[in-house]
């Protein structure tokens, strides 16, 4: 799956869920996590966090506020997060299932 960043001439949001191999569901897990402080600190980046399914705890969700589909394409360039998405089916049980949001109120 390549990712493709729609424009939408503002910010962009993203939610996904991602479904680990369950042998490698703690180590996707740590890192996940590992991205969250880095990427808060990322120009553009208005929202990111990570969180397990209440109703699945087996899955984790992540979502993402940015500034504007070139800051996330941004973040998607950097080094670590391309790693992740050129392995990320070693984790996977399946790929990433990923849903593209336009916002239509301002972050608080």
């Amino acid at each position: 799956m390549t990712i493709v960043v729609p424009e939408t001439g503002g910010p962009v949001g993203v939610y996904g869920f991602a479904r680990p191999r369950p042998e490698r569901a703690e180590e996707l897990e740590r890192l996940l996590l590992s991205f969250v402080e880095p990427t808060r600190a990322e120009p553009g980046a208005l929202q990111y966090q990570v969180h397990r399914d209440a109703a699945d705890p087996g899955t984790l969700v992540f979502y993402e506020l940015w500034r504007s589909a070139d800051d996330l394409r941004a973040h998607l360039a950097r080094p670590e997060l391309a790693d992740f998405q050129r392995r990320r089916l070693e984790y996977l049980r399946e790929d990433l299932e990923i849903h593209w949001l336009t916002p239509l109120s301002a972050p608080t």
